[in-house]
């Protein structure tokens, strides 16, 4: 895209994320991994509330990151702490006892949290071309 307009400002080059953002998307990384282990032990401890409430502290997390960095990579970043947090929940350990039990609850939480976290993913914000508003046409 050569010429001049808002064309050139979206085809500009993909740039490495500054230590800033780097250090925050790490943080929020952190921040869903906390999330996620809080979340399996508080959905177990009070059904059907304490499930709704760990859904939504994930979802808030989640859409929180993508507009604090304004960006997708905010949502993805805890998102990805989550699914990790989570998964290393499940396995069982060799003494046999795991945190998850086989219940709904348990079920409920793992394929909501992953739905949640796709919907924020997608929902949240993405980038936008800096520069102020523009009127196309009268």
């Amino acid at each position: 895209m050569s010429g001049g307009g808002n064309g050139s400002l979206l085809a500009q080059p993909l740039r490495p994320p500054s230590a800033g953002r780097a250090a925050a998307l790490v943080g929020l990384f952190l921040l869903g991994a906390v999330t996620g282990l809080a979340g399996a032990l508080l959905q177990a401890a009070w059904f059907p509330g304490g499930l709704l409430l760990a859904l939504a502290g994930a979802a808030g997390l989640f859409l929180g990151g993508a507009y604090a960095t304004r960006g997708r990579g905010g949502a993805v970043a805890p998102a990805a702490g989550w699914v990790v947090a989570v998964i290393l929940l499940t396995t069982t350990r060799p003494e046999g006892d795991y945190l998850f039990g086989a219940g709904g609850s348990s079920y409920l939480y793992l394929l909501g949290g992953m739905a949640v976290a796709v919907i924020c993913a997608t929902v949240g914000a993405g980038r936008q071309p800096r520069g102020g508003p523009a009127r196309l046409a009268k």
